[in-house]
């Protein structure tokens, strides 16, 4: 198993930023394709941001494409989430999560991983 722990949430002024962190622990890093997920207040979970194992292959939601940037630091055991120009409309609890796969790909549904984080809280103001 691995545990996933996030951290750097917070709240921020709309066109702020912000850089979400998610530490791994408990088996190989570089095995595993991350993704980032978030929960508006009263609604569905949905995709954010995907990275495959070598971080060579990302992949985004519309939603947030060309403002927020997926990395990882395999030697940290870390992957990361970029925030730039938030909304209001970002406003949710921030979930990374982690699947392990032997082929680097990206992994862009809720049910493809099955590991995941405690959130984060993160809140715009406008």
């Amino acid at each position: 198993q691995v545990q996933l722990v996030e951290s750097g949430g917070g709240l921020v002024q709309a066109g702020g930023s912000l850089r979400l962190s998610c530490a791994a622990s408990g088996r190989t890093f570089s095995d595993y394709a991350m993704g980032w997920f978030r929960q508006p207040p009263g609604k569905e979970r949905e995709f954010v941001a995907a990275i495959s194992r070598s971080g060579g292959s990302t992949y985004y939601a519309d939603s947030v494409k060309g403002r927020f940037t997926i990395s990882r630091d395999n030697a940290k055991n870390t992957a990361y989430l970029q925030m730039n120009n938030l909304k209001p409309e970002d406003t949710a609890v921030y979930y990374c999560a982690a699947e392990r796969r032997f082929q680097s790909v990206v992994v862009t549904t809720e049910t493809g991983y099955s590991y995941w984080g405690q959130g984060t809280q993160v809140t715009v103001s406008s």
